[in-house]
């Protein structure tokens, strides 16, 4: 059963989060498995270790002991991440990997949806839900993550500035 390609999480020892990263690396190489194998990440984030009044930024692993690998399950892709040393299995019931919910990956913040719009800043729009839906504006402003839209909306004499999530604007119909 092929549900395409999906992340799934592999346990590994302590410590071996970037070997096992770089064998992986090294097998899709090698046996030319980039069609099954698209993506593998070792979440870290960077803290401020202080020692005494000495302050230095250090990348720590946000889950040791564990690296995430995006690919199509199958037996092949299994058996090349399975068998590399320091993997001990699949976070999952029993022997099944089990893959990570939309939501998971959305939480995890660990693939970036890529999100055009078919209108920029100075363009007419139309807002299609919430308070303001029927009403047209101009888009003043997009946020830096593409998920709200600043519209400027004409409320009797004046321009008014609301800001929308952007699923609820659409490019007008001219």
């Amino acid at each position: 059963m092929d549900v395409g390609p999906r992340w799934y999480v592999a346990h590994t020892y302590s410590g071996y989060e970037n070997k096992v990263k770089a064998s992986l690396e090294n097998i899709i190489e090698n046996r030319g498995l980039h069609h099954l194998i698209y993506d593998i990440r070792i979440p870290t984030e960077t803290v401020i270790e202080k020692n005494g009044d000495v302050e230095k930024e250090v990348e720590v692993k946000v889950f040791p002991g564990y690296v995430l690998i995006k690919m199509t399950m199958n037996d092949e892709s299994w058996h090349a991440v399975r068998n590399i040393t320091g993997v001990t299995g699949f976070v999952g019931p029993g022997s099944r990997p089990t893959p990570l919910s939309e939501a998971e990956v959305e939480a995890l913040n660990i693939e970036e949806k890529k999100v055009q719009f078919s209108f920029g800043i100075g363009d007419e729009v139309t807002i299609c839900a919430g308070l303001f839906e029927g009403y047209n504006g101009v888009v003043q402003a997009i946020s830096d993550d593409m998920k709200t839209v600043t519209v400027l909306v004409k409320r009797g004499r004046r321009d008014m500035p609301v800001e929308l999530e952007a699923s609820a604007v659409k490019a007008a119909n001219k």
